[in-house]
Parts: structure tokens; C-alpha cells; sequence
């Protein structure tokens, strides 16, 4: 596995059990944060491109005013995290 791919799974590994796990987070962030994995799982893509989508994702929930301010964080370290796979 590359290095790319081990940085992939490691974000899914953290949106798993920091976002989708937590039953603090509301149901429509939990759903998004689901919805970025599963793009980042489809290995039929470019690694660039499943990193991208997942941003288009995250990033549209990232302000949301009823997320948590730990999972927020979380969020902005995942973004900053798939911003550098290349």
C-alpha cells in the first residue's frame, strides 16, 4: 500500500471514530462525514480525486452552527490532512 493510501486510511479511520461514531454529533454531519468515506474508499478513482471530493464534502458541513466544537476541529484537521495528498 502507498503512502498515499495509508494517509487515506488513516482519515477514514479518524472520521469513523470521531465524527460517524459519535452519537454527540448531529445526524446530518454523521451522514456527511459517511458520505466523504465512501468516496475515499472508491479505489476506481484517482487518489486526488477521492481526496477532493471528500473536501467538497466536509467543507460544506464545516460551518454548520450545531456541529460540536471538537468534532469541528476535527473536521479542519481532516481537511488539512487530504489537502496534502497528491
Amino acid at each position: 500500500m502507498s503512502d498515499v493510501e495509508v494517509r487515506i486510511q488513516q482519515i477514514i479511520q479518524v472520521l469513523k471514530e470521531q465524527v460517524v461514531q459519535d452519537t454527540i454529533v448531529p445526524r446530518n454531519i454523521r451522514r456527511a462525514a459517511e458520505r466523504a468515506i465512501e468516496s475515499l474508499m472508491d479505489t476506481s478513482k484517482d487518489p486526488t480525486v477521492r481526496a477532493a471530493d471528500a473536501i467538497l464534502i466536509l467543507e460544506e458541513i464545516s460551518e454548520d452552527p450545531n456541529m460540536p466544537m471538537h468534532t469541528r476541529t476535527i473536521i479542519w484537521e481532516v481537511l488539512g490532512a487530504l489537502e496534502q495528498v497528491k
